[in-house]
């Protein structure tokens, strides 16, 4: 099995965009807002989730390589 040490900015970070990409999902499926303001929070919060996934992932991924090589 593969360990991987995150930092504490970087655990609020991966969750950060877990919350954001719950929300928008949520939003996108609620009925309490009208059709149009739940659209545009939930399409703009899942599309923050999403694209601020990628920098991360990115960034675990290279703290797993330097790991391995100290």
């Amino acid at each position: 099995m593969k360990e991987t040490t995150l930092s504490l900015p970087d655990i609020i970070l991966v969750a950060g965009t877990r919350v954001a990409l719950g929300i928008g999902v949520g939003l996108l499926l609620a009925r309490r807002l009208s059709e149009s303001a739940r659209k545009g929070a939930g399409a703009a919060l899942l599309a923050v989730g999403a694209l601020s996934t990628i920098p991360l992932a990115l960034n675990v991924i290279a703290g797993r390589k330097q790991a391995h090589s100290s």
